[in-house]
């Protein structure tokens, strides 16, 4: 690293990224890196060919902000995770210990991984429609402040009681599907929780191709069912649920409600998906 932009969210981890703000810039210091440090609302201002690296000091969302700088760049991503949920970074092995953070960015080891484009957008983690939708984006900001991420498990439940059903139809590989689903999921990165569970342990950041999830059934007791059978990789396709992999993947769409990487996102169009292949390059434990 020999200029290095930090973009830092002000609200990411009940305001914690402050306090990790000043731990970086004393780790650029002591290291006579150049930086130049900026809110993530300022990003569009800058020009992001003037640094070699960028550090994320935020959550989730604050990575997805910056992906559509890095995809097919030479800039290298590296991230400080106080959000709520932190899924890429558990998915990189970055922990949310500053120290032990910084340290992977010393040790300075990189990989490439794929991100989805998911119509005019870009995507690192994954879409969801329906139930996973629901939880993300419905779920409380004061509830997520109280309880941090534990708060989308509580809202996992009560949205689990009230279940609605959505004609989709899915087209992928050449073939043409019509389901009628609680709940699709199409994920990059797998991980759920942390890193507690996965949707998929097949589910790889640097693979290719998309794990797609599709949950039909609306009886809390059965979905739920379903779903454990997903999270602990007991998936199988059958009347209930269906599990697939490809690298391309369209449904038609009419105004649906979804999800993108923890992002509340209205769907006017159909939702065309595509991975592209080790299109960042990130750091990682």
């Amino acid at each position: 690293m020999e200029n290095v932009l930090v973009v830092d969210n002000h609200n990411a981890g009940r305001k914690k990224s402050a306090l990790y703000r000043k731990s970086v810039i004393r780790f650029l210091f002591n290291n006579n890196v150049k930086f130049k440090n900026i809110p993530i609302e300022d990003l569009g201002l800058i020009n992001i060919n003037d640094f070699d690296s960028i550090i994320a000091i935020g959550g989730d969302g604050t990575v997805n902000k910056l992906v559509p700088y890095l995809i097919n760049t030479d800039k290298t991503l590296a991230i400080i995770p106080c959000g709520t949920a932190n899924l890429l970074a558990a998915k990189l092995g970055v922990p949310t210990n500053i120290k032990k953070a910084l340290k992977i960015i010393k040790n300075g080891n990189t990989t490439y991984i794929d991100t989805l484009k998911i119509s005019d957008k870009d995507s690192i983690l994954r879409i969801g429609l329906g139930y996973d939708a629901d939880i993300i984006s419905k779920t409380p900001q004061s509830l997520k402040n109280k309880f941090g991420y534990f708060a989308y498990f509580i809202a996992g439940i009560i949205f689990a009681l009230r279940l609605k059903q959505k004609k989709y139809n899915i087209s992928f590989d050449d073939k043409k599907l019509s389901v009628v689903a609680t709940c699709i999921i199409v994920a990059n990165a797998g991980n759920m929780y942390k890193n507690l569970f996965s949707i998929s342990k097949n589910c790889k950041l640097n693979d290719g191709v998309m794990d797609v999830f599709v949950l039909k059934v609306k009886n809390p007791i059965l979905f739920f069912i379903e779903f454990l059978q997903i999270i602990f990789n007991k998936k199988n396709s059958n009347s209930k649920a269906m599990y697939f992999q490809t690298s391309n993947l369209t449904i038609k769409n009419d105004f649906t409600n979804g999800h993108i990487d923890g992002e509340k996102t209205k769907f006017k169009d159909d939702i065309i998906i595509n991975v592209v292949p080790k299109s960042i390059k990130v750091f990682k434990a």
